[in-house]
């Protein structure tokens, strides 16, 4: 199909900030998105109607399979993902109908005196689920929900803190599917411009020690949790929250629940989903040739499929320890699935969504046009800070970090090692966090979707309430990146964005 090539043109920004805008000015995001992903379409077959309705229509069911010679190929990754939400959300609510999640609230509020310590859990639980940050936003918020409910903390809240730990923690550790992805890119960089100072790994340690934005979010998290920093919408949420009764469950939870019951199911998920990834990314590395080492299965794992069967392995222990219980009727296990499978359709419909207007922005070459502001000509001690800026762009604009790896690293890699080769760290590594910065800050980001369902919070408000946040730690980055440059010291930047953030605090906290 014949589509116009909008690569050198403004306009190729047009359908996602018409989305982005519309999502955020009506609170309507599916109306919002489509209207992004119409636009686009029109755009790209210059309005011929029956072109963009077949247009759509490939688009569309791309996301599910492909035509081949063979027949029909599903898009293993895109289904996966949605068959774990639909197994979280069953997940959820036997832990609900069981009465583990009541359980475990009452058991973590004998040890969890306030509502601080609940806010602190939640952020803590990324240390152990830091391997992807889709199963860290879902687990985590499974776990945390019925404990942050039972103090009153809000969902807006909840969602914030499992964000603002997601990514930044994923894309900080070699042991994740971030780390092993963006390390697959390393080495490709290096080996193409000749590059032997570092090893991919090596390169990569740097790099994190130097994603300001990553290390700074998450401080920035605990210092929420524990001082209680509510700025912008977060304070109306917050005090909301504090006002309200308990939240009530969405199916009647039994009185009779036990701790382990949900222990049990998560650390189930926890250790299936990592043997799988082992498992998956090891028949890679037998197929290659290759012998088995942990870096090597999580840069070559299948993260969807080890999803999947960690949800299947977790709702089978679940299943057996209710009827293990009897304290679950069949009608109301029965109950519970289908409550489950409709708690994740609002989330899965906007992921779809925000899935089709991703490839509507690809076919626009939105992140190609973006790319292009960089001048060669430019002062190379800016180079880091504009590229932390032109990543966080391109990211709330594509919605996927990922792709903003893929189509960043290159191009800053290139331009460092001619301009000056001493930033070319600094510069993968101000990449690197303004895709993460635009990721948190961008309504069709598949972590902003997946944390909002894990707090079960409205979508929206999560992405408002988060936002005034990201700012702060984006602009306190790119001031710890301009001194990068000018002084090519690491630790002259870190202090300063820690300086920086933590003036802006105070200030607005004053406010």
């Amino acid at each position: 199909m014949e589509l116009i090539d909008f690569s050198s043109s403004i306009w190729s920004v047009l359908p996602p900030l018409l989305a982005l805008g519309l999502a955020i000015i009506t609170r309507k995001v599916l109306l919002s998105l489509s209207v992004g992903i119409i636009v686009g379409a029109l755009m790209l077959t210059g309005a011929d109607f029956s072109l963009t309705l077949s247009y759509l229509f490939e688009r569309v069911s791309s996301l599910i399979y492909t035509i081949e010679e063979g027949g029909f190929a599903f898009n293993e990754s895109n289904v996966h993902i949605i068959l774990f939400l639909l197994l979280l959300g069953i997940l959820t609510a036997l832990l609900s109908v069981s009465g583990s999640n009541q359980a475990f609230a009452e058991w973590a509020q004998k040890r969890i005196k306030d509502r601080r310590g609940a806010k602190l859990m939640a952020a803590c639980l990324v240390f152990v689920t830091f391997i992807d940050d889709y199963f860290h936003s879902l687990a985590v918020g499974a776990i945390a929900r019925p404990v942050t409910d039972k103090f009153h903390v809000s969902r807006a809240k909840l969602a914030y803190i499992l964000d603002s730990t997601a990514a930044p923690m994923c894309v900080m550790m070699p042991v994740s599917s971030w780390g092993a992805y963006i390390m697959t890119l390393i080495a490709g960089l290096l080996a193409e411009h000749a590059i032997t100072g570092y090893t991919p790994f090596s390169a990569f340690i740097t790099m994190s020690a130097m994603n300001f934005y990553a290390i700074f979010s998450m401080i920035m998290v605990f210092i929420v949790a524990y001082f209680s920093f509510d700025i912008g919408p977060m304070a109306r949420h917050e005090k909301l929250a504090i006002g309200q009764s308990d939240t009530a469950d969405e199916i009647q939870a039994q009185s009779s629940g036990k701790v382990r019951n949900l222990v049990l199911p998560i650390l189930t998920l926890i250790l299936a989903t990592v043997a799988m990834m082992m498992k998956t990314g090891n028949d890679a590395l037998v197929a290659d040739g290759k012998t088995f080492s942990v870096l090597g299965a999580f840069e070559n794992t299948t993260v969807g499929i080890s999803l999947v069967v960690g949800g299947v392995s977790a709702l089978i222990v679940s299943t057996l320890l209710i009827v293990a219980n009897r304290n679950v009727t069949l009608n109301e296990y029965g109950k519970a699935w289908i409550v489950g499978i409709k708690s994740m359709l609002g989330a899965i419909a906007i992921l779809f969504f925000a899935w089709t207007i991703n490839k509507i922005v690809g076919d626009m070459q939105t992140g190609k046009y973006l790319s292009t502001l960089i001048s060669d000509n430019l002062n190379p001690a800016f180079l880091p800070a504009i590229l932390f800026i032109l990543g966080a762009a391109m990211a709330f604009s594509t919605g996927t970090s990922w792709g903003t790896f893929g189509i960043m690293l290159p191009i800053a890699a290139a331009i460092a090692v001619n301009a000056s080769p001493e930033l070319l760290l600094p510069c993968l590594s101000a990449v690197m966090a303004g895709a993460v910065c635009g990721d948190h800050c961008s309504p069709v980001s598949d972590t902003t979707i997946l944390s909002s369902t894990g707090a079960k919070c409205n979508h929206i408000d999560h992405v408002t309430t988060q936002l005034p946040y990201a700012l702060l730690v984006a602009l306190a980055t790119t001031i710890g990146y301009f001194v990068i440059g000018f002084t090519q010291s690491g630790w002259l930047g870190f202090i300063t964005t820690g300086a920086v953030l933590f003036i802006a605090i105070f200030v607005s906290k004053k406010r």
